[in-house]
């Protein structure tokens, strides 16, 4: 059995692979590395352009990889090959570049592995479950000179767009406070140990975290634990503080304090509480973080929300409202209240997001979303799971955590 140190030693793949020339017809030759749902789904994005071949599915379960290797081969004019180890889809000259779209705690590992490897990457947020991982992703990125998207697509959403404007051309005034709201948490109590289903690798998916006996719930809810991930202040809270930064122009908290607590269910200490509350500091406003939204009656009330002196803004993926404050301090006439609403539809965003990556893939430029904006995006809520987790306030010196 492989132990710990030795995936982190064989997480780099040789430097000499060198970055193999677009395929034939001028077609940039792609694989999947994680094809869960969400690896399924957005490869699918990449096959609906012409211009991309699905050359290879990996995946740690047989069954994942097999099925959508099927079911996205039928896209294009190949089947792609359904492939166990991602070191064998590194080691391909006819890879041009990686989707990574497994659980959080190998995007790092994958990342710096891709680069080292001349592979170009579309990582899935968020960057990663570790500041320090982070941080060497940066680093691995751009010594190599590889473009890296991540998978932050509301950046390419028509409305966020629209209303980053808002913010930005002083709708809202002074912005004071910066909410971040999203429902739900993933914290259930583990079960017992049991055998691994037939055809996964439980050692592969472990990769380089502490090695930990097989539960289903390790396996289906790996986002609930502290060993791969951090709840939905990691997977949703990323969005949500991604927003916050691109509209108000910041790009890291000065401090960060939080509190949990396990209301719904018993303590679980490898998970985090299924209740938490967090608040950053920055030098103009304060960012808080809550799972518990507020009922409101005809709009969903989970997203971003922005509290200026002016007025107030809530957007999410379904839509957005304005309100002007009334009375001292009223804005001008023309700011008038504005909502709209509509279904969820995340389509021509996620194609959007692929296709700024698959044209930086061919110009050598930077997507909108590149690993340094990807990493500051992910930085609160990664001292957010640092202060839930330890019971600490935490600063942020510009380079690492430091426990007050």
């Amino acid at each position: 059995m492989q132990n710990r140190r030795s995936f982190l030693a064989g997480a780099a793949v040789s430097a000499t692979v060198a970055r193999s020339a677009v395929g034939a017809n001028d077609r940039i030759r792609l694989a999947i590395i994680g094809a869960g749902n969400r690896g399924s789904y957005v490869g699918g994005v990449f096959t609906d352009f012409p211009d991309v071949e699905l050359v290879a599915v990996c995946d740690v379960f047989q069954p994942t990889r097999e099925q959508v290797a099927a079911k996205l081969g039928e896209k294009g004019s190949n089947r792609p090959e359904a492939v166990a180890d991602y070191r064998r889809v590194l080691e391909r000259r006819d890879v041009d570049a990686v989707l990574i779209a497994t659980p959080d705690h190998w995007h790092g590992p994958l990342v710096i592995a891709a680069s080292e490897a001349g592979k170009d990457c579309y990582c899935e947020k968020p960057l990663s479950n570790s500041i320090e991982v982070g941080q060497k992703m940066r680093e691995a990125v751009r010594r190599h000179k590889r473009v890296a998207q991540i998978g932050l697509q509301q950046r390419s959403w028509d409305h966020f767009q629209d209303n980053a404007k808002r913010v930005q051309t002083g709708m809202l005034g002074k912005v004071v406070h910066a909410e971040c709201v999203y429902q739900g948490n993933y914290t259930r109590p583990e079960g017992e140990p049991t055998v691994p289903p037939t055809g996964l690798d439980w050692d592969l998916f472990q990769g380089p975290a502490e090695r930990r006996p097989y539960t289903a719930m390790r396996q289906r809810s790996w986002r609930a634990f502290y060993d791969y991930s951090g709840g939905t202040l990691l997977d949703w809270g990323t969005h949500l503080t991604d927003v916050a930064h691109w509209y108000l122009g910041v790009q890291e908290p000065l401090t960060c304090s939080a509190s949990g607590q396990y209301t719904r269910v018993a303590p679980q200490p490898a998970q985090l509480p299924d209740s938490m509350v967090v608040t950053w500091q920055y030098p103009q406003f304060v960012m808080t973080y809550s799972n518990c939204v507020r009922q409101t009656p005809g709009f969903d009330g989970q997203g971003n929300y922005f509290l200026g002196n002016l007025g107030w803004l809530q957007v999410n993926r379904t839509g957005y409202r304005y309100q002007p404050n009334t009375g001292r301090g009223a804005p001008p006439p023309q700011f008038q209240p504005v909502s709209q609403s509509f279904p969820y539809v995340g389509g021509p965003s996620d194609h959007a997001h692929v296709r700024n990556f698959l044209d930086c893939v061919r110009s050598r430029q930077d997507p909108v979303v590149n690993v340094d904006t990807g990493f500051y995006s992910t930085l609160p809520t990664l001292l957010g799971v640092l202060a839930v987790r330890n019971g600490r306030t935490y600063s942020w010196d510009g380079q690492r955590a430091v426990a007050v």
